[in-house]
């Protein structure tokens, strides 16, 4: 797997470019239904997750699972044990590493922004929504630890 590294300032510049407008704050995703082993190490990292993010305090998503997790409503969804977005194998494909841990940068066509980690033993998507994302991408810093801790380096079954 190879990875173009952009520097943190510019995702954050990229970020900042983006608009506001108003959203449903109300969070309902779908759980992600990986293997025993990635299951596990979500759990271990939904249970090292800050209860406040960027200002934000979790208030978890429906259906509630150890595999998902939020803060302000809507504004950043945390989904553990995703399937390998196709875009992990295109060399060109945006990617940024944030205090030691990789991510896809994947622009979304409402103006939002997916991160999902690479190189860890399970995959992690955050989504920014588009006014979250306006903000810059201050909460990548504050998931490192979490995802460090919990989520070892290597590659996803």
């Amino acid at each position: 797997m190879r990875h173009r590294r952009t520097g943190l300032s510019a995702l954050v510049l990229l970020l900042a470019t983006a608009g506001c407008s108003s959203a449903d704050d109300s969070a309902s995703v779908a759980v992600p239904s990986p293997g025993a082993k990635a299951t596990e190490l979500c759990q271990d990292l939904d249970k090292a997750l800050p209860r406040k993010l960027d200002g934000l305090v979790r208030e978890d998503p429906e259906p509630r699972s150890a595999l998902t997790a939020a803060w302000g409503g809507s504004a950043i969804i945390l989904r553990c044990g995703v399937p390998r977005p196709a875009e992990m194998l295109d060399p060109k494909a945006s990617t940024s590493e944030v205090n030691g841990v990789a991510w896809l940068v994947q622009e979304q066509d409402d103006g939002g922004y997916v991160f999902t980690t690479g190189l860890r033993q399970a995959y992690v998507e955050v989504r920014f929504s588009k006014e979250q994302a306006a903000t810059g991408a201050g909460p990548l810093v504050d998931f490192a630890a979490p995802v460090k801790k919990t989520i070892p380096e290597g590659i996803a079954d």
